[in-house]
């Protein structure tokens, strides 16, 4: 009896198919055949390929990264047994606030991420809490500081799934109003946190959970978070724009990713700003070296220090004072003191007076106002002339050897050619909040939306407020201080960190992605890289069952294609085979009928 033998495939579908035996014509055994065929090609291609995409990036990565933007936004399905928790409680100057965050099971590539996400109520708002006054207010009791974050914790522990707690990682980070206390006074706090913080909750909680973090790691965290969210921790496609990146480990060859974007925050009191350094750098002499490692930080997110695809070099630095609300109050101060002594030099009464003022070119035209220091008043005129803001506020920056360093503070360089920059906080608000220009950066626009601005009249400012022409956030203090402060945005990018006037990548932006990204989505990312590594391990043993799904066999695909080789060739043969025998049982017929008919003719009279 024929047979025929699919050997090559998995030990559960092992068969024999007797063809003789079905009952069938040789036609039809023939179709069976190729049927059986193509279909078990179809199902080892399609393990294949689901094996293959696993592990590779989807053609349609783009909609998948929009469709995780849009599912981020629904509230968080608690009832998912497989989805991971943390926490990050971030305790500021002003208050402390608690964010809760959950992330699916990793994918199984150690060159991805964890999909971290903030967690959101059944109305879809995110579950983050805030107390005042800060933690730093505790520094004469210190034992007070479990009782003080109770209400955050056990906010998030009603947000997160009971069965969950004894696994969701516990991070407490302490920052700007912690840093100003004597390093007693923090240990003291800490450690109330860690010896009580266990006894009423069973998160993952352990003494390097709480920390008081420097300005620098607050940036780099900040710069994780907001690159993640853009997507540019992803795989570059055809499409997007990359770098080429040279890591401090030994005989490592550059490697090409995708391009990162840099931040430049202004708050009220302090600027900030953080970009990747792709490029070994150089450095003149020991000092600037030794001055260049405060402010660069190198580290891995990937999950494995073996591998170099996440390490990245970051220059971060805070300019205390160089906010737009100091750095009007410092030129204030300097304009107040030097017309004083101007005017007792050369016994002048300039500003002593209302109808003798001190015309200030960074007011808007006709704006009068006062400037009051330890019961000194000097009165001010705004002269509305921009050019003239930009020479009277450029002293302000301090400029070291050509760069925005006070005390010498190392700049490391930036690749104009090949960056990206977002602007938050105040670059946002001097374009948008009046100018009506958010968005993206063109400077030649800029510096003429900001000199028509200085140059009308305050009258017509204020009935355009009150005609609601300009953004909601706009108010009467904004409209005083708009000239200074567009000016003084202007000279920190160009004249402080040297970004050349025609330079296309700059955006001013409020929100990524319509939400607010917070540093401690950048924290929690960093102190959970190495999870994915439980989950490496979980596939691996899985793929070390003795499962014909899970069999090395689908990962390569020239022993796939041997495998379909050698059914073809099976089946050709066994068709030769079955023509031959065919052909051999026509032939039998023929004789035999023939035979019957020569016995049929000897039979008949």
């Amino acid at each position: 009896m024929a047979r025929i033998t699919f050997s090559c495939l998995p030990a559960s579908w092992y068969c024999s198919v007797s063809l003789l035996s079905l009952g069938c014509a040789p036609r039809q055994r023939l179709l069976l055949l190729l049927i059986l065929f193509f279909t078990s090609a179809l199902l080892l291609l399609g393990t294949y390929q689901r094996q293959l995409w696993g592990s590779q990036r989807r053609p349609d990565a783009h909609f998948n990264k929009y469709l995780s933007i849009a599912e981020s936004m629904e509230s968080t399905d608690v009832l998912n047994m497989a989805l991971n928790y943390g926490i990050v409680v971030d305790c500021g100057s002003s208050g402390s606030r608690v964010f809760v965050y959950y992330w699916p099971p990793h994918n199984g590539n150690p060159h991805t991420l964890l999909d971290i996400r903030q967690m959101r109520d059944r109305e879809r708002k995110p579950v983050v809490k805030k107390i005042k006054p800060g933690i730093s207010t505790l520094a004469k009791t210190p034992t007070q500081a479990s009782d003080y974050l109770h209400p955050l914790l056990s906010f998030a522990a009603a947000h997160v799934p009971k069965n969950k707690h004894k696994e969701t990682p516990l991070y407490i980070l302490c920052t700007a109003g912690m840093r100003l206390l004597p390093e007693s006074q923090q240990t003291a706090i800490l450690e109330d946190l860690v010896t009580d913080v266990p006894l009423e909750f069973d998160f993952l909680f352990s003494q390097s959970h709480a920390e008081v973090i420097s300005g620098k790691q607050e940036g780099v965290y900040a710069w994780i978070g907001i690159n993640f969210v853009l997507g540019r921790f992803d795989h570059a496609d055809d499409e997007d724009a990359t770098v080429e990146v040279t890591t401090g480990s030994q005989n490592q060859q550059p490697i090409s990713r995708r391009r990162t974007v840099g931040i430049i925050d202004m708050g009220g009191a302090s600027l900030q700003i953080a970009y990747e350094v792709p490029s070994a750098i150089t450095f003149s002499s020991p000092e600037q070296e030794e001055a260049g490692k405060s402010v660069l930080a190198e580290f891995n997110l990937g999950c494995d220090v073996e591998h170099t695809q996440h390490v990245y070099r970051v220059y971060v630095t805070t300019f205390l004072g160089f906010g737009g609300n100091m750095a009007r109050q410092r030129y204030e101060d300097q304009l107040l003191n030097n017309t004083l002594a101007k005017n007792r030099f050369l016994t002048a009464q300039t500003g002593l007076s209302e109808d003798k003022p001190y015309l200030d070119p960074c007011l808007p035209v006709g704006l009068s106002d006062t400037v009051s220091r330890d019961n000194r008043t000097l009165y001010v005129r705004g002269q509305g002339d921009w050019a003239r803001c930009q020479e009277a506020v450029r002293p302000f920056l301090c400029l070291h050897n050509g760069t925005m360093s006070p005390g010498g503070v190392y700049q490391a360089p930036i690749n104009f050619s090949n960056s990206e920059f977002y602007g938050f906080s105040e670059f946002f608000y001097c374009m948008e909040d009046v100018l009506r220009i958010g968005g993206q950066y063109d400077s030649e626009k800029y510096s003429k939306f900001a000199t028509d601005y200085c140059s009308t009249r305050w009258s017509t400012l204020k009935q355009r407020l009150d005609n609601k022409l300009f953004s909601q956030q706009a108010d009467i203090s904004r409209l005083k201080t708009q000239c200074f402060k567009s000016a003084w945005m202007y000279e920190v990018l160009h004249s402080g960190f040297r970004f050349p006037s025609d330079y296309p990548s700059l955006k001013t932006v409020k929100l990524v992605y319509d939400k607010e990204v917070q540093w401690t989505l950048g924290a929690i990312l960093f102190k959970t890289r190495f999870l994915p590594l439980r989950d490496l391990q979980q596939e691996t043993l899985r793929q070390n069952h003795p499962n014909w799904l899970r069999s090395s066999f689908v990962y390569n695909h020239h022993l796939f294609s041997l495998c379909i080789l050698v059914v073809v060739l099976a089946i050709l043969l066994y068709i030769l085979r079955l023509r031959r025998i065919h052909q051999r049982e026509q032939r039998q017929t023929e004789a035999l009928n023939l035979l019957w008919v020569e016995e049929g003719e000897a039979l008949l009279p």
